[in-house]
């Protein structure tokens, strides 16, 4: 358990926006941040950060809540690993109690295989630093790449001993169960028997965006040929390998300054890269680019450099991988280093200023780089140089924006020495071909499926449930306020007639807005409108100086995604960008008396009204006992109800 001061340390500590922006790039949006949403594939931004309020919303999902909510949604944290992953952010010590036995025995499966990998990492590193064999072997091996002691740590390498069952053996006889060490695929088991997945090895930790370890990479240091020269850990519960970039971890902050991403092969690219001093670099760990991978680099940045290895075979599979980046709407460059050459070893061998220098000079754009690979083989072959253009505007079709499209159509008819006209007939037939396919895949999932239309009834608007919603809206942001609230009070002239007369009275918004329903006897129908109602009053009773990311972070996660989709609603709007296109909305905060009394009334006139109509039901449904009390109870509700709505329209 971690102790309640860690945890108000924590909060108080933390800042949304900050925590958020090492997984999304988030653009100023007034006094808020907007940014495209982490939980759905989009290509504008419908995700909101408030630094006022310490609150998110992501309008695409519906999901909100605190910062540590965006932890546990996004990252798939426990609460305690929430605090944890904040205090460790910002250097904050926490107090905590050891955990039992039957509480670790009591974790999801997920944290356990996510436990069972913390404790595989901190074992491989032991045995690279800590072993004869790990430092005669795994050691030795990494300084011969050049790696320095300190990038060693930083990445978290690690060895296995050349043993058959050494990690297994430790890790049970500390308490790790088998089966979880399977499932992470640490372990193999056959029959009886079981065996370390990576016996021998010098291992790579493969973590996710907020550092959690997820799997491993293992290379082989001897010559097998039965053997596989990289092992990965097989897909388990926490580990995806399309959806994992090696070094995201460790660069997801450069990639945002940076506003651009370089995209490599290997680990040892990944690290001697950073090493040199280029931090924005992330790997796809030897497999083919995946669409989730790229999406992942999208929320930090829309830029890419794709760097090749001077082998030109590789090259040209790799190419496929561009067509994935351009569908994302995302700008490609690529840049191939000398022949024999790889991202590792050149920059081993290159300094800082020199790297940099090469990338700027040699980063060309993937039209002009397709077109310089492809040419080579076809420009004394007609035919195949026409494949080779019909190849390069296939690329081009695949970019969502129609000025980048039309611009590099031209770039490609002056490099490939051909008319504009005949590129955007190919453009427009491909196009063609593509909608025609899509359409021939919508007609024969319509003939698979029985598509039965049911007229929906219109949803009826919930008029109570608004006012109530909004009655809390106000109480969270200007409870605290004092402000001058005109009451009409009902006076009777010399000749006895009714008039109303206005009187001013200072008050708290929430202690107007209590009396007044307490007046009437007012109750919310929403439970849960009603519990957070009661919740915020007895805070503000208690508290003169209410804070509402204070008092966001004491509620269950519940209320806490009620809260934050209610003071998120209006941030919606924000995202069309109005200010640009000359329209000035009102600031919210203006007129509080005037929404507090028009609130409250409304919500009265609608009380009423039911009032009304249920006793005109009963004077339907019991005709033959209508009585004159009944009446004169639904005379004197219309009488009321047309007095409040004269100061209704007097507040209006």
């Amino acid at each position: 358990m971690i102790a309640a001061h860690s945890i108000d340390q924590v909060f108080e500590t933390a800042r949304v926006e900050e925590v958020i922006g090492d997984f999304v790039q988030l653009k100023k949006a007034g006094s808020n941040y907007k940014g495209l949403s982490p939980f759905s594939d989009e290509r504008t931004p419908s995700f909101m950060v408030s630094p006022v309020k310490q609150i998110w919303k992501d309008f695409s999902t519906g999901k909100g809540g605190n910062v540590v909510a965006f932890l546990m949604e996004h990252e798939h944290f426990t609460y305690p690993e929430a605090i944890k992953y904040l205090a460790k952010k910002y250097n904050i010590e926490i107090e905590e109690t050891e955990q039992s036995n039957e509480q670790k025995e009591a974790a999801n499966e997920r944290e356990s295989l996510y436990l069972v990998n913390e404790y595989a990492n901190t074992y491989f590193q032991k045995i690279l630093h800590k072993t004869d064999q790990g430092k005669s072997i795994g050691l030795s091996y990494f300084k011969e790449r050049g790696f320095t002691e300190e990038t060693i740590k930083k990445f978290d390498l690690g060895y296995a001993l050349n043993e058959w069952q050494a990690f297994t053996d430790e890790a049970i006889k500390k308490g790790y169960q088998l089966e979880f060490l399977e499932k992470t695929g640490l372990t193999i088991v056959k029959g009886e028997k079981q065996f370390d997945r990576f016996k021998g090895r010098v291992i790579f930790p493969i973590k996710s965006m907020s550092g959690r370890v997820l799997g491993f990479g293992g290379r082989i240091l001897v010559n097998d040929k039965k053997a596989a020269k990289y092992l990965n850990s097989p897909e388990s519960l926490v580990y995806h390998k399309s959806k994992v970039l090696y070094g995201i971890y460790d660069a997801k902050q450069s990639i945002a300054k940076e506003d651009n991403c370089y995209l490599v092969e290997g680990y040892t690219d990944v690290i001697q890269f950073h090493q040199t001093g280029i931090r924005n670099v992330v790997s796809s760990s030897g497999t083919a680019l995946t669409s989730e991978q790229i999406r992942l680099i999208n929320r930090l940045t829309k830029n890419i450099t794709v760097l090749f290895d001077g082998d030109a075979a590789g090259m040209r599979a790799s190419l496929r991988g561009i067509d994935l980046i351009l569908e994302q709407g995302m700008n490609v460059k690529v840049c191939s280093f000398p022949e024999g050459e790889d991202p590792d070893s050149f920059a081993k061998q290159n300094t800082l200023e020199e790297l940099t220098l090469y990338l700027e000079e040699n980063a060309k754009d993937f039209i002009q780089f397709k077109a310089s690979i492809l040419y080579e083989d076809s420009k004394n072959d007609p035919i195949k140089k026409a494949e080779t253009i019909r190849d390069i505007v296939n690329s081009i079709s695949k970019i969502p924006d129609t000025i980048k499209k039309e611009v590099y159509v031209q770039e490609c008819a002056r490099i490939m020495d051909i008319s504009e006209e005949v590129l955007f007939t190919t453009l427009a037939q491909i196009n063609q071909k593509e909608l025609k396919e899509e359409n021939k895949k919508y007609q024969q999932e319509r003939k698979s499926f029985e598509v039965i239309k049911h007229e929906q009834p219109v949803k009826k608007v919930d008029v109570q449930y608004i006012l109530e919603r909004k009655i809390i809206e106000v109480l969270l942001l200007y409870g605290d306020r004092t402000e001058d609230f005109e009451d009409l009070v009902l006076k009777e002239t010399e000749e006895g007639e009714l008039l109303l007369e206005p009187i001013i009275q200072k008050a708290k918004v929430f202690e107007k807005i209590y009396l007044d329903l307490q007046e009437d006897e007012m109750e919310f129908s929403n439970p849960q409108f009603k519990h957070l109602y009661y919740t915020i009053i007895d805070k503000l009773n208690q508290s003169p100086e209410f804070e509402l990311k204070t008092f966001i972070n004491t509620v269950d996660a519940d209320m806490a995604n009620e809260i934050t989709n209610i003071l998120m609603e209006d941030e919606r709007y924000s995202l069309s960008d109005w200010h640009r296109k000359n329209i000035f909305p009102k600031e919210k905060g203006q007129n509080v008396s005037q929404l507090v009394a028009e609130t409250i009334l409304s919500l009265r006139c609608f009380l009423i009204e039911q009032k009304v109509v249920e006793f005109q039901q009963k004077t339907i449904e019991h005709k033959s006992e209508i009585n004159k009390s009944v009446l004169e109870e639904v005379k004197e509700y219309s009488s009321l109800k047309m007095l409040l709505s004269r100061k209704l329209n007097r507040v209006l």
